[in-house]
């Protein structure tokens, strides 16, 4: 009997676990910093006990820095709150194989606190109440995300003791739809790939791009919520297949003064019956008054919302004018210098918003694109004209410069604390400080190379 494949129901599960096929099932999350994480237990103790009543964490796994390190300021989770758990509650409609782990399956879960009330601030959790918001209009979210990533010849751990410098790019030019040089990371390519088909995704290929090793795999779009656990699953399964093949990927936004890793996010609306709302045949764009009014809001929300689409310090170093980061908030017919690129038509018109880089958190940023758009739609706004041209030598308004300008418009915004509530914003903005705190307090290689001998 052959190992099982894509997605599994707790019949099949048992079926494989009988078999010998799987005997660990990973159970995970997305933390705020968008990275996956939870604990491995034995597929039977899953099956007896896990599936049912889920697993317990600490706390403090949405309250720590990217170091993993406990900080203050903190809501739900401190010393004086004795950093107590949360449940890990498993949903079933995820439970897949993780084909590149030796006979595991993996299984993504809600957090609960243990009298069964939802943590709020949790990533998935803040997307699928914004879903349901879409749900009491009638409407129903299709997402894709194209996430960019550098292949490096070097391992992890041997990147980590070189601190991260004098890495070896795993191309040596140029090879944006080059198809030699990518060849020579085919190897690696092929095994993310394909493993990730065998979780269920369905992966549509690869291409090179402009950065040295450079990379994008492409997977087809879904509903919003099914994309935003794909994506973790892929995101941490990539850096674990490189691992193995002695390499390292890296998804940063800005990694050196080359083109950034981007994560263009693609949304679009439909009725709960399946029908385009964002298409209407007789508009002289193909656009229906509720598309035009989604795209108001996000031009509207945009600057007040960047957070939940740029977290990190890093991400803002992305924005370079004429690099293909955006910098302009206008929206744009197939125009890759705006933030907001319309394309398609019929059930696939859809806005790509520019303006994640590969270290967003997609279900923020998701949830982000939904508020905003929910907001023009209540509010009817209006886009203003379609922009022609540049947008890069336009006087239109830009995106946030930096995370602090970020988190300031963000904790001054009626738009953010409607839509998310006080809780949320205000834990994501203290992550939001302490990283700001962070970097303040760092003494970089660039102050040393200019201040050690000439200041």
């Amino acid at each position: 009997m052959a190992a099982p494949t894509g997605y599994l129901s707790l019949d099949g599960l048992r079926s494989a676990v009988a078999d010998g096929h799987v005997d660990t099932v990973i159970v995970a999350f997305t933390d705020m910093q968008g990275r996956l994480v939870g604990k491995r237990v034995s597929a039977r103790l899953f099956l007896e006990e896990v599936a049912l009543h889920g697993a317990e964490a600490c706390n403090y796994l949405l309250a720590v820095d990217v170091e993993m390190n406990t900080v203050d300021g903190y809501e739900m989770s401190s010393w004086e709150r004795g950093y107590g758990d949360m449940a890990l509650v498993p949903d079933l409609s995820t439970l897949r194989m993780a084909p590149w782990l030796e006979a595991s399956a993996l299984v993504t879960a809600d957090l609960t606190w243990l009298d069964g009330r939802p943590v709020e601030a949790s990533p998935r959790r803040i997307l699928q109440r914004q879903l349901d918001r879409l749900a009491e209009r009638g409407l129903t979210a299709y997402v894709g995300t194209e996430l960019e990533f550098i292949v490096f010849d070097d391992s992890y751990r041997d990147a980590w003791r070189k601190g991260y410098r004098d890495l070896t790019p795993a191309s040596d030019y140029n090879i944006d739809y080059a198809l030699l040089a990518s060849t020579r990371m085919e190897p690696l390519l092929r095994e993310i790939r394909n493993s990730m088909d065998g979780a269920g995704m369905y992966c549509e290929g690869v291409k090179g791009e402009c950065n040295l090793g450079q990379q994008e795999i492409a997977f087809r779009y879904t509903d919003a919520l099914g994309t935003c656990d794909n994506h973790s699953i892929y995101k941490n399964g990539a850096k674990e297949i490189a691992d193995r093949h002695g390499k390292a990927l890296t998804f940063m936004a800005k990694f050196n003064e080359r083109e950034g890793n981007s994560c263009h996010i693609h949304i679009s609306l439909r009725s709960d019956s399946g029908e385009a709302v964002f298409a209407d045949p007789a508009d002289e764009r193909g656009m229906s008054t509720m598309f035009k009014h989604f795209l108001g809001g996000q031009i509207a929300a945009m600057r007040e919302l960047t957070l939940f689409s740029a977290p990190n310090i890093n991400s803002y170093k992305r924005y370079v004018a004429g690099s293909f980061a955006p910098t302009a908030i206008a929206w744009g017919l197939d125009n890759r210098t705006c933030a907001l690129r319309v394309v398609g038509h019929g059930l696939g018109l859809r806005v790509e918003n520019r303006v994640p880089g590969g270290d967003v958190n997609q279900y923020l940023a998701v949830a982000a694109l939904i508020a905003a758009g929910l907001h023009g739609i209540d509010h009817e706004l209006d886009p203003g004209d379609v922009f022609v041209g540049n947008a890069y030598e336009s006087d239109v308004a830009r995106v946030p410069a930096t995370l602090r300008e970020s988190a300031d418009l963000f904790a001054g915004s009626a738009i953010a604390r409607d839509a998310f509530g006080d809780e949320v914003v205000e834990h994501y903005l203290n992550n939001a400080r302490v990283e700001l705190a962070a970097y303040d307090a760092a003494v970089t290689d660039w102050e040393r190379v200019r201040g050690f001998e000439r200041f």
